[in-house]
């Protein structure tokens, strides 16, 4: 493959391109990541989010990797909505954890109007607490997309999940289009996208690299751009699926990683759903590749997170820190 320049978001990728990316040599897919990525932040900073599920359980969806979904039976437990004062006060313990970003995520097929309150309550609360506000509620209308504009959102968070081609394989109760086309309202909104996928469901390279194809080709980046590694929930398709036949290769993980910085240079590229499954070695490996987000708190809606002493650990070992927090002036060496 010849050299390309990735000085500047490009919006012309062909799938083939992509694909190539995804051959390179590891060493040499890595080395052009993390110039990438040199290129546009400082490498030694991670951006910390928390995400809330305010609403839990009983979603009309049938995402075939989902512990949510009211189609499987998982022992998950439907819930109300969550209210607002109980959510401003996680958010505020988030913030005082180190948290900068706190998403607030609810098992929805689309947003009804009559939550919309409830919702502008939660987000005016936690962004007066200083932290950048985030929201995941299944499709939205444009005035709805316009409403929580409004209401102070930052960041709306709507998933691809996987390329075309393997959609269907994933969920049959929402089409591709609906999902590009809620991105759509969010940009016109003038609110900021949050938008990645799942990786290890029993998808081929040509899938994952068709996902990132799609989401480099958007109108405009995907502002924060989650890898999920899949968490198999057992009692879910998907989930059963792979806990037969295997997870995804770590390496194959890991050049994910470094093609969705290259192809989106300005996205923040984060580590979402199975970091708690992920050794230092490998986490280091995404850092190094491009990532630079992570969700914390012990807990992504359903599935688990390393704990907060176990970050603190990893960023202190790889030299990390929380972005936007200035970097420790070095200690003077005594002479001898």
């Amino acid at each position: 493959m010849s050299q390309i320049n990735f000085a500047q978001p490009r919006h012309d990728w062909t799938l083939d391109q992509v694909e190539a990316l995804f051959d390179l040599p590891f060493m040499e897919l890595v080395f052009q990541a993390a110039t990438v990525h040199r290129a546009g932040f400082d490498p030694s900073e991670v951006q910390l989010s928390q995400l809330l599920s305010v609403k839990t359980g009983g979603c009309a969806e049938n995402c075939g990797y989902c512990s949510q979904s009211a189609h499987f039976k998982t022992g998950l437990k439907a819930e109300k909505l969550m209210d607002a004062d109980v959510v401003i006060a996680k958010a505020r313990e988030a913030r005082d954890g180190g948290a900068q970003r706190f998403c607030m995520g609810a098992a929805w097929r689309e947003l009804k109007d009559r939550d919309l309150p409830k919702l502008a309550a939660m987000i005016g609360g936690v962004k007066a607490l200083g932290l950048e506000t985030c929201a995941t509620l299944g499709m939205l209308t444009p005035e709805q997309a316009k409403s929580l504009k409004d209401a102070g959102l930052d960041y709306y968070n709507h998933n691809l999940d996987t390329g075309p081609e393997y959609y269907g394989d994933v969920v049959s109760t929402r089409t591709y289009q609906e999902r590009l086309d809620t991105l759509a309202y969010v940009r016109d909104a003038g609110m900021s996208t949050c938008c990645g996928g799942i990786v290890g469901m029993g998808e081929q390279r040509r899938d994952r690299a068709s996902l990132l194809h799609q989401l480099a080709t958007l109108p405009a980046h995907p502002d924060s751009l989650p890898i999920n590694g899949l968490v198999p929930v057992s009692g879910t398709p998907l989930g059963d699926k792979v806990l037969k036949e295997g997870q995804i290769d770590s390496i194959e993980f890991v050049r994910t990683v470094a093609v969705a910085r290259i192809v989106c240079p300005k996205s923040m590229v984060r580590l979402s759903a199975g970091r708690d499954e992920m050794s230092r070695e490998l986490q280091a490996l995404c850092f190094l590749a491009g990532a630079n987000s992570i969700f914390v708190g012990g807990k992504l809606l359903t599935t688990p997170l390393p704990g907060q002493d176990e970050d603190s650990a990893l960023f202190q070992d790889l030299d990390l820190r929380p972005m936007g927090v200035k970097a420790a002036a070095p200690e003077a060496v005594a002479a001898e």
